[in-house]
């Protein structure tokens, strides 16, 4: 008998192995390998709001090659065309409140000095003209006959606060913006603006000011880190998010009236929004979940929380609602699918697909899910990233993998679609993105982990994200690069030169490279920031310029021995072209092999299609001659000089 329930057993357990080995060996995808012209041209397109009379949806879209704007039905249908800018990037702001005139912004390829235009029929209109001024939209007047907006004109460092007449465009100014203040909202009667004062990167003061008697008041107490979101519709209280004795941004109450706080809602992660619908109808609360965005509306009658549609793998990552708050505006996506908007009826629960992104020659599923990881660094401290792993990977084949670094300082890879991530992947790349300690969503204490300490320990944590992939076994352990733009471009260079031995080839994406230059020359309209941002990084204009100097890896070029590629934008007002100019030409006396793709209409960051193809088609060619080994051996014959200008 027990010989029998031995067998049994046996046959139970070897039935059990096959059916797992047959349930993994049907889940392996073999991926169809896309050209980069494929992926690019997956479109990327959001609305923008609904027409006055709600039959028609307001777009952006860069399905032209670069960014215009178009309509499409309410109920879903073809974009028609409403700008056909083959230059400049055109971006919808709005239709106007009472009819279907237009109001969008453009700047000059990447300059980030923004003017407000508006479209009447066939006619444009530039409604922002002064030249070299910076303008940015604030809103629609309660009474609908005005729009609100910020401009430098009367002092490039500081944005003042203005109104324009829709019937004659004249300008006025409400508030002269004196004290370097950032503005946070102004209160649906005008008579309250919220304003703000940067400490530090995390921390800042929050001010409350009077505009009829010229009275602020400060709602903070202690040094936090406190954000404006919204007003109630009736003026008798403002909401604010903030950090103080916690770990984690949560929402108070402030009375505007007799001044006193309550708090509204907390959660174990950062409420990254929280806002009214236009008449305070609904509630709309937005928080940073272990990198991903998880959104709440709720009915501020009842309290009673708004089911919307679920989506299979895929998150609501924003909403915005009509003027009369009975339909809303979706944008829905995951980490393995771009991201398309729904417009969504709150009252029939109608739902309306307006965009199918995905170009029809990729097959969806051969696109790849971002998992979260956690890995300890040299320390102990326990370190988040979003891992991509090729679907092909296995021990047989090991893939060669990227560090992938964000922007910054202070920013955060999030579990969202992104076509160069996807690119890369697809063709046998493993990306871990590490959200090194100085990353935004895990909590103050780890976002200042890295103040005046940059190349150091948050470049210890990049190299413990490579020395997680190399326990992977599906990973080549001995091709393993790092990748980053702005911030990011700073940590690859850092760790080509500090760390030369530990990643086989650097992709430094418009970064900094001289903190010292870079500080001293930040756009003008940066001042309210710049104290804060020299707490954290240093002042340039004292001692700590030392510290700058060591730390920036212009200084310290002969330390480089591994492949690089630079590319950067020459309208790029953050990250001057002379940057990335010069640590090009530093590696190459170095004799290392480098490569520099140079884009004279782009700015901090690549917008246009054509130039998107040829930068990342350009990194993964160099991917493949100095990580995968696809030529490899020419590193040992000659130093590569490809400078590119489009």
């Amino acid at each position: 008998m027990k010989k029998l329930i031995m067998m049994f057993a046996l046959f139970t357990l070897l039935l059990a192995c096959k059916e797992a080995v047959e349930k993994e060996t049907a889940e392996v995808i073999i991926p169809d390998q896309y050209t980069i012209e494929q992926f690019m041209d997956n479109e990327n397109a959001f609305g923008n709001g609904f027409s006055p009379d709600k039959s028609k949806v307001l777009m952006t879209s860069n399905r032209s090659g670069i960014y215009n704007m178009y309509t499409t039905p309410i109920g879903g249908g073809e974009l028609a065309p409403v700008t056909q800018s083959d230059s400049a990037s055109v971006f919808g702001i709005s239709y106007f409140p009472k009819d279907d005139r237009i109001l969008f912004r453009m700047d000059g390829n990447g300059d980030e000095i923004y003017k407000i235009f508006m479209k009447d029929g066939e006619e444009i209109k530039r409604l922002t003209p002064a030249e070299n001024v910076r303008a940015l939209f604030r809103g629609w007047s309660r009474d609908e006959n005005s729009f609100f907006y910020g401009s430098n004109e009367r002092d490039p460092r500081y944005m003042d606060h203005y109104e324009m007449s829709l019937e004659d465009f004249s300008s006025k100014m409400i508030w002269q913006n004196d004290e370097g203040m950032n503005f946070g909202g102004m209160s649906p009667d005008r008579k309250y603006i919220a304003l703000t004062k940067s400490i530090n990167t995390n921390d800042s003061d929050l001010f409350i000011l009077n505009t009829e008697t010229g009275e602020k008041s400060k709602v903070n107490d202690t040094i936090s880190g406190n954000t404006p979101q919204d007003f109630t519709l009736d003026g008798k209280y403002f909401y604010y998010s903030t950090d103080k004795g916690a770990e984690f941004s949560y929402v108070m109450r402030y009375n505007l009236e007799d001044g006193s706080k309550e708090l509204v809602l907390g959660k174990d992660w950062d409420i990254s929004s929280y806002y009214f619908s236009r008449n305070d109808k609904y509630q709309i609360t937005f928080s940073n979940e272990d990198a991903k965005t998880v959104m709440v509306v709720t009915e501020v009658a009842t309290g009673d929380v708004v089911e919307f549609p679920s989506f299979e793998n895929q998150e609501i990552s924003s909403a915005s609602f009509s003027m009369d708050e009975s339909m809303a505006l979706l944008r829905v996506g995951g980490s393995h699918t771009p991201t398309n908007s729904y417009s969504y009826n709150l009252e029939t629960q109608e739902l309306n697909q307006l965009t199918d992104v995905l170009n029809d020659e990729i097959n969806g599923t051969h696109l790849v899910s971002a998992s979260v990881v956690r890995f300890k660094s040299f320390d102990g401290l326990e370190i988040p990233a979003i891992y991509y792993k090729p679907h092909q990977a296995s021990a047989e084949n090991p893939a060669p993998a990227l560090v992938w670094v964000h922007g910054g300082p202070g920013g955060q890879s999030r579990q969202g679609y992104n076509s160069t991530i996807q690119y890369l992947v697809n063709h046998g790349y493993a990306i871990l993105a590490v959200n090194n300690r100085g990353s935004s969503g895990y909590g103050k204490t780890f976002y200042k982990m890295d103040d005046q300490n940059h190349g150091d320990k948050d470049l210890k944590d990049c190299i413990a994200g490579k020395d997680w992939l190399k326990t992977q076994e599906d990973i080549d352990g001995e091709k393993i690069g790092i990748l980053g733009g702005s911030y990011g471009g700073y940590m690859t260079m850092a760790a080509l030169t500090y760390a030369p031995e530990e990643f086989q080839v650097g992709v430094n994406i418009f970064g900094v490279t001289n903190w010292i230059r870079t500080l001293k020359s930040i756009p003008p309209w940066w001042e309210s920031f710049k104290d804060a941002l020299y707490t954290e990084m240093g002042d340039p204009n004292t001692e700590d310029s030392i510290r700058l100097r060591q730390i920036s890896p212009l200084f310290h070029t002969e330390k480089v021995t591994k492949p690089l590629i630079v590319l950067q934008g020459a309208q790029d007002p953050r990250v001057l072209k002379v940057e990335s100019d010069e640590i090009v030409e530093g590696v190459k006396n170095n004799g290392v092999p480098v490569e520099y793709v140079l884009f004279e209409d782009e700015g901090h960051g690549f917008v246009k299609k054509e130039n998107q193809i040829e930068a990342y088609g350009r990194i993964k060619e160099f991917l493949d001659k100095y990580l995968k080994g696809e030529g490899q051996e020419s590193m040992d014959s000659a130093q590569t000089e490809s400078t590119e200008t489009k």
